[in-house]
């Protein structure tokens, strides 16, 4: 179990820290959403982004996977854009391919799928946004 709370500004450094991959759930190929947006500055700031969308083929240039479990390699961060309810299934999914931190928007709170997730190990960041954790650090 990962005894750091939710939100622990350590982990937040480390997860903003990491060279390693992050998978965007919910990352629109609408260039107005949030999501896009996000994940143009992640990318823009050289981080490895894996799109992960139901529908969308293609989105900032990467192949868009239909869920975490088609990603080829290692996943360090999942960040979800998702509607609360359907947060769940999703950590099970980070837990399952060993994805280390789990990073939920703002808005997007579910405790029980929360505490699962640092059950489990992965370090968990909620209702913040990585970009503006991001910008903070300047």
């Amino acid at each position: 179990m990962n005894e750091r709370p939710i939100n622990d500004p350590n982990t937040i450094e480390e997860i903003l820290d990491t060279g390693g991959r992050i998978a965007i759930v919910g990352l629109s190929p609408k260039q107005h959403r949030d999501s896009f947006r996000v994940g143009k500055y992640l990318v823009d700031r050289g981080y490895e982004v894996v799109p992960v969308h139901p529908k969308a083929e293609e989105v900032l240039g990467r192949k868009v996977r239909r869920s975490l479990s088609e990603i080829d390699g290692p996943v360090e961060v999942v960040d979800l854009f998702l509607n609360p309810d359907r947060v769940g299934p999703v950590v099970d999914e980070a837990i399952e391919i060993g994805a280390k931190y789990l990073w939920l928007q703002l808005g997007v709170v579910n405790e029980p799928a929360a505490e699962k997730a640092r059950a489990a190990g992965l370090g968990v960041v909620m209702d913040r946004c990585i970009k503006i954790e991001h910008q903070r650090r300047r």
